[in-house]
């Protein structure tokens, strides 16, 4: 046995949400699969691991056990580790885009990790919502990978996030959570329809929401949600005849009962929350409160806070097999009311 030079191989991207336990054993894959380490080929310790790469070596430790897991990896007591198998493809390679980190992202990210299995590399970047940054990043990784996956939300330059989108291959390109107009040509697509599924949610909650005069849907200004969301919204409210407003700062809005509060993001819900218990207004009685996106934590905060959502397990482990069985089909994914007692 002979020890491979594998910190030629290893390369830890610091701006990768990728866990630093996957890109070294995706580094030390993708070096085994080019037949740069070979069988038998001995491995640094966890201790050289650590201090070569500067990970911990929980981190260290934790990436040979995934190896080991998969049956690439053995070691000898007194001698250390060494590969023992080669003959495997890691024929699925892939850059995973997400605009942000959040709960119900995580339940995304999970569902499709779990789906692809253990044998797919998937280098995993956050972008902040930033259009620039994006296109950096993307430029950066134009090469080397089977497929480029992207939610694609914007607060600034997203009218122009279609031809930055065109240069992936659209063989290569799945779009997971929205669609984006003037993206071309043949593409994967797992995606919300924004304007009927809040139409069609509030439809089946109209008897719930008869109980109040008004209903505001909170919608900040600099907002990466779509705008498609407000106009279902306003859709709904002049179909039904229901007063309404569309609210840009909660924390400046006046709070009266009789009126119902849909939140988008997660900072105005705890803001809404915090104004409503300190005006003594009772939620599910004198206001209603429906929130964006279902979360664990919402089927207990006011003993339970009705919400609309996609089903994100679904958009994961469909974007998932759309990618394993080579799909080019656009799926809209299903859309839910959750009703609790907040409204």
């Amino acid at each position: 046995m002979k020890p491979a030079k594998i910190f030629d191989h290893i390369h830890i991207d610091e701006f990768s949400a990728t866990p630093k336990y996957l890109q070294l054993t995706n580094s030390i894959l993708t070096a085994i699969e080019a037949g740069k380490i070979k069988k038998n080929d001995m491995l640094p310790s966890i201790n050289e691991l650590s201090y070569e790469l500067e990970i911990s070596r929980d981190t260290a430790e934790k990436g040979y056990k995934y190896l080991k897991k998969i049956g690439v990896l053995g070691s000898i007591p007194g001698k250390g580790y060494y590969i023992t198998a080669t003959d495997f493809r890691q024929t699925l390679r892939i850059c995973l885009f997400f605009n942000k980190l959040s709960s119900h992202k995580k339940l995304v990210y999970d569902a499709f990790v779990a789906a692809l299995g253990d044998h797919v590399a998937v280098d995993f970047y956050i972008y902040n919502n930033d259009c620039k940054l994006f296109r950096k990043i993307l430029s950066n990784k134009m090469e080397g990978y089977s497929h480029y996956v992207v939610v694609p939300h914007f607060i600034e330059g997203g009218d122009d996030a279609y031809e930055i989108i065109n240069t992936i291959p659209k063989e290569k390109l799945v779009l997971l959570d929205k669609k984006v107009p003037g993206v071309d040509g043949e593409y994967a697509a797992v995606y919300e329809n924004f304007e009927k599924d809040i139409y069609d949610a509030l439809d089946q909650a109209r008897e719930h929401l008869s109980k109040y005069h008004t209903i505001k849907l909170i919608f900040p200004d600099k907002s990466y949600y779509p705008k498609e969301i407000k106009k279902g919204f306003l859709r709904f409210c002049q179909q039904y005849a229901f007063n309404h407003k569309v609210v840009a700062d909660i924390a400046a809005e006046s709070l009266e009962a009789g009126e119902v509060y849909i939140n988008l993001m997660e900072d105005d819900l705890v803001t809404l929350i915090e104004r409503l218990i300190s005006k003594k207004l009772a939620v599910g009685k004198q206001v209603g409160v429906i929130s964006y996106n279902e979360t664990p934590l919402k089927k207990i905060i006011l003993n339970g806070i009705t919400t609309i959502s996609t089903d994100f397990r679904e958009m994961g482990t469909t974007a998932a097999k759309m990618i394993l069985e080579n799909s080019r089909m656009h799926v809209e994914v299903p859309f839910h009311l959750t009703l609790r007692a907040s409204l």
